[in-house]
């Protein structure tokens, strides 16, 4: 197929789609446009999705079960699609990510994209990571099946793990308050010096090196590495043109995305990015999550 487009379609950063609306994804596909709504203002667009005007579309998800489960993946690369897939796997915490499958069902999933596109083709997220309290007053984190998770990928071919540190948000304090009125224990999310943080990501580099897995963090340009650095820590663009035109060729596009959080670092180039926050909520239900949830569907629906 011949390819004039140079478009990446991100799918998506404001919801889940391979884990709640695959199908919808499909349909809208198959009749070659999506239409979008600008998150600030409103405005509606039709965007023309048609294969050879698209360069490649780039998934994100924390259960990629139900998009398998419909061989999304085989129908968008039989149609002529170029695929790439960020899949965060974070440890087994249901306080903070009460909706996910088991873990072990999590790795099958990302094993099974490895083995049908490649482990070129995907990146590990390892995101957010999170430092809190709750009632007892003890500090916890989220890093406890850290290498476990590592290891696992490391035997899948997978060389890139992806991080940052949790970003605080209102509606965050707001679902954590309604939750606690629910029974749930109050989680107050702490966040560490810039020494401990540097401290806990060199940790991570340190042993993601030892597995030939090199650690970028998303947005922590303070966080960043030195090149003569012993372990390097590398910034990430979650879309990477570049990236996408090494492993597909073409003509990606390349211009940096100032529509992203440029100034704390985001590298992401340009990208369409499909789905709303009002009409897509994630029912994941992740406790830190900066997009709408099925949480706080249920809290505008009690006000």
């Amino acid at each position: 197929m011949d390819r004039t487009g140079n478009k990446i379609i991100s799918a998506s950063r404001r919801t889940d789609i391979p884990g709640w609306y695959t199908p919808w994804f499909l349909e809208q596909v198959r009749l070659g446009f999506f239409t979008i709504k600008n998150p600030y203002n409103k405005v509606e667009k039709r965007v023309d999705v048609l294969p050879e005007n698209i360069h490649s579309i780039v998934f994100w998800s924390k259960n990629f079960g139900p998009f398998l489960d419909l061989s999304a993946d085989r129908i968008l690369s039989d149609m002529g699609y170029h695929l790439y897939f960020n899949a965060t796997v974070n440890s087994r915490n249901t306080l903070l990510e009460p909706g996910l499958p088991a873990l072990s069902e999590r790795l099958g999933q990302v094993k099974l994209l490895c083995e049908r596109f490649g482990p070129d083709k995907i990146s590990w997220r390892f995101d957010p990571l999170c430092f809190y309290r709750t009632d007892n007053g003890h500090l916890e984190n989220n890093l406890g099946d850290f290498t476990l998770i590592a290891d696992a990928m490391a035997g899948m071919g997978i060389t890139r793990c992806v991080s940052s540190f949790y970003d605080d948000y209102q509606k965050i304090l707001t679902r954590a308050r309604y939750l606690s009125l629910q029974g749930n224990p109050l989680v107050t999310f702490v966040d560490p010096e810039k020494k401990d943080r540097q401290k806990i990501v060199r940790r991570m580099a340190d042993y993601l090196e030892t597995k030939n897995i090199a650690l970028y963090l998303c947005c922590e340009t303070a966080l960043i590495s030195d090149p003569g650095a012993k372990t390097c820590i590398r910034p990430n663009a979650c879309i990477d043109g570049r990236q996408l035109k090494g492993l597909y060729g073409g003509d990606p596009e390349i211009q940096r995305d100032y529509g992203q959080r440029s100034k704390q670092g985001c590298r992401c180039t340009r990208s369409v990015d499909i789905g709303t926050y009002e009409d897509h909520p994630c029912f994941h239900n992740c406790l830190f999550c900066y997009a709408n949830t099925g949480t706080d569907t249920q809290l505008r629906q009690r006000h």
